[in-house]
């Protein structure tokens, strides 16, 4: 049988013969809702997860397939079954008896983001939609784009960071990769998942205009660029209502004011109610096997025979459902009949081109990089540098193919129940070897400093690896290198000046010895092609292009809150002996509002780091020639080096929130590959979003009038070109 290949896929132009294919998606939807009984509708809106999780559920679909969790179909009507499995980052398969099943692992999103490369996050979104087409899934919980308000969040690695523009544009490249294999895909945890520690608790406090203008534009955005079949509610309250049960924001925003027509699922245990959440706007409780109870089954039933639930609710809920099947194709395309064979060596190409791009060069003192050929002795340190590369855990990890060479179970911690420390097989110490076959490679664990130390004393250059792994379900509670790390990095640098540092993270950490060495790349969690893509830049076949996405601290006291909310109340409930316990209720305020990220450094004038947009080149850019015409920004790229290379030139706008603090925001983007000398003009085109404040009265976007600075640079801080421009609204804004 042919292996499965990426984009298009063979059924992607097929014609649809039947009458009710010709019908706009929701009257399809309406009338297949018309032809159903009571009981079938009821049956779409609540699912099932694996039989061993679920032995007394008499009714699972036949040839369910272990994973996140089901929707039975209705055969009768041509309605097929909804198979759902985690994917952020590929298909997730963590599920005990799918062991022995692999799957192509992505760098994190937060890598991706960093590439600033749509077309390079459809790409992976499009391979991951196949991978999980040929293991008959068809709806991947995915799509991730919560703001990085918090750079200590133990699931910053799975969104976007910390720019709405950014994130909404590369989630929705992302998504629509996804979709292109006409299946679903979820975009989440709508709205304000933006911390770990008592998400199942805490309330989320932000004004409304202050969430347009942030998380509630990034979700817009993704939104209108994939138009993801399902959108998923996530766990905490957001002014006071769970989210799955707050109707401000599924009923009044996303179906009212966006007019989304797909359907709102509900996080695995995210929901509370049946009344409340079902007149609130969410309609399907996906994994009523983490909820207290089966809140949409016969709970719902009763509620809707008593008249409190009306049966024209129901009939939109299953109306949304099988819109967001229909729109994505799902419907007409079947999942193959049995699991079909991938072509794992093509999607790892995917993989590591993502990682390539990713990889952002954050100092390169003195030309340390690309490694000299004059380097005969090299030593790496630490890490598991020898064997893999770091990934991040809970329910976006993937058991990639090549097997997991360290794989460290938790002790403690909330994500100790399901997550695990493991790494993908791919060694950066073996990759570094092939590509440098003139030098002595040689690893060294770090566990003694004494003896890193004196083995880097030796060597031309000394590559340190550090590593911070993150987790669904638990925030990091510093940003400090763990294990002693800062220390033994030190202690190699006094030893060898040639020293550089090359950092597995989940995202920003402290960097006490950065004055001492002279090049530090981060590589984020690089993805089953990690080595490889960290061997391919450190020797210069690939020039790094990756742009941070998320702001770097000088200091913890610089972000709007050093240590996670909540840390508190659980370190007290840990210490009384009872973990399990619940945490109370507690509340999250956010003072930054709309000004996240590099927007609060400019507000409160700290200087980080490395800002917003950082990254360098073993070459070097040079802007020019700037013109503003319309939304519209025209400038010359000039490569001034000696090396082709890929450059991310940033437009941002300065404007002012609803309380009159200005701030420059990324309005725009562009990214090019030059030669050495060529010039280029380049054309960015802005969105006016980015710097229009939000009308809460007149529902819409009020976009200043009078003309607005303008700056063209190589990050957030960096002005190397300026004007002005007069934004255009488009009509309907």
């Amino acid at each position: 049988m042919r292996a499965l290949r990426l984009l298009p896929l063979l059924l992607a132009g097929a014609a649809l013969a039947t009458p009710l294919a010709a019908q706009m998606p929701a009257e399809r939807a309406a009338a297949l809702v018309a032809k159903m009984t009571p009981a079938e509708k009821l049956q779409l809106v609540h699912g099932y997860w694996y039989p061993t999780q679920t032995p007394a559920t008499p009714d699972l679909p036949a040839g369910f397939v272990p994973s996140a969790g089901a929707i039975a179909g209705i055969p009768r009507l041509g309605i097929p079954t909804l198979y759902e499995s985690d994917a952020s980052l590929g298909v997730a398969n963590q599920i005990e008896e799918r062991k022995g099943d692999t799957a192509t692992a992505l760098p994190s999103a937060l890598a991706t983001a960093a590439t600033f490369d749509p077309a390079l996050a459809e790409a992976g979104g499009a391979m991951i939609g196949a991978e999980a087409r040929a293991k008959r899934f068809n709806v991947l919980l995915a799509g991730g784009v919560n703001l990085t308000r918090d750079p200590w969040g133990g699931r910053d690695f799975e969104y976007m960071g910390e720019d709405p523009l950014l994130a909404g544009t590369m989630a929705g490249a992302s998504i629509a990769g996804v979709q292109s294999n006409h299946i679903v895909s979820t975009i989440k945890h709508y709205a304000l998942n933006a911390q770990e520690t008592g998400r199942m608790v805490l309330d989320a406090r932000l004004d409304d205009a202050a969430m347009h203008e942030s998380d509630l534009l990034a979700f817009r955005i993704a939104i209108d660029r994939g138009h993801p079949g399902s959108v998923m509610c996530a766990y905490m309250r957001v002014n006071g209502d769970y989210s799955c049960e707050n109707k401000p924001i599924l009923t009044d925003i996303l179906k009212g004011e966006w007019a989304y027509p797909g359907w709102v699922m509900s996080d695995w245990g995210a929901v509370h109610s049946t009344e409340k959440a079902a007149l609130a706007g969410l309609d399907q409780e996906s994994g009523q096997q983490l909820d207290a109870k089966p809140y949409f089954g016969p709970a719902l039933a009763e509620a809707v025979k008593a008249g409190r639930v009306p049966q024209a609710r129901i009939d939109d809920m299953v109306t949304r459902i099988l819109t967001g099947m229909i729109e994505t194709g799902l419907m007409d395309h079947p999942l193959p009949a049995t699991v079909q064979p991938i072509d794992y060596a093509a999607h790892a190409e995917v993989a590591q081109r993502d990682a390539e791009a990713a990889i952002v060069l954050l100092k390169n003192e003195h030309g340390l990089l690309p490694i000299a050929k004059t380097a005969k002795r090299i030593v790496l340190i630490g890490a598991h540098a020898d064997v893999g590369v770091l990934s991040g855990g809970g329910s976006s990890q993937v058991r990639s193919v090549g097997g997991v060479p360290v794989e460290i179970p938790l002790t403690q911690g909330e994500a100790a129940s399901f997550a695990r420390i493991t790494y993908h097989a791919s060694s950066p110490l073996k990759a570094l070897q092939a590509a440098a076959p003139g030098a002595a490679i040689s690893y060294v664990d770090g566990s003694d400093p004494v003896a890193a130390a004196k083995a880097a004393a030796g060597a031309d250059l000394a590559i340190v690896f550090a590593w911070q792994w993150q987790s669904e379900a638990q925030d990091a509670e510093t940003l400090a290198l763990p294990a002693g790390q800062d220390a033994l990095i030190a202690k190699v640098a006094a030893a060898n000046p040639k020293t550089a540092v090359v950092l597995e993270t989940g995202g920003p950490v402290l960097m006490p010895w950065l004055s001492k060495v002279p090049a530090v790349i981060e590589a984020w969690y690089p993805g089953q092609r990690g080595g490889e893509a960290i061997a391919a830049v450190l020797t210069g076949t690939v020039n790094p292009s990756g742009r941070l996405p998320i702001t770097f601290p000088a200091a913890e006291a610089q972000v709007p809150r050093p240590t996670a909310i909540g840390l508190d109340l659980l370190h007290k409930r840990d210490a009384a002996g009872n973990p399990t316990a619940p945490l109370p209720m507690f509340q999250v305020h956010y003072p930054e509002g709309a000004n996240v990220g590099y927007r609060w450094y400019q507000k409160t004038g700290a200087t980080p780091l490395f800002p917003f947009g950082h990254g360098l080149s073993y070459t070097g850019f040079r802007y020019a020639g700037l013109t503003v015409q319309g939304n519209e920004a025209r400038f010359t790229v000039t490569n001034s080096g000696h090396r082709a290379g890929i450059d991310v030139p940033q437009v941002y706008v300065e404007a002012a929130d609803g309380a009159g603090v200005k701030t420059y925001r990324l309005a725009g983007w562009s990214r090019l590959a030059l030669a050495p000398g060529q010039s280029q003009q380049v054309s960015v085109t802005l969105d006016p979003r980015t710097a229009a404040t939000w009308d809460g009265t007149a529902k819409r976007w009020n976009v200043p009038t009078a003309p607005l600075k303008l700056a063209v640079g190589h990050d957030a801080t960096d002005h190397a070109l300026s004007g002005t421009v007069s934004l255009k609204a488009p009509e309907g804004m």
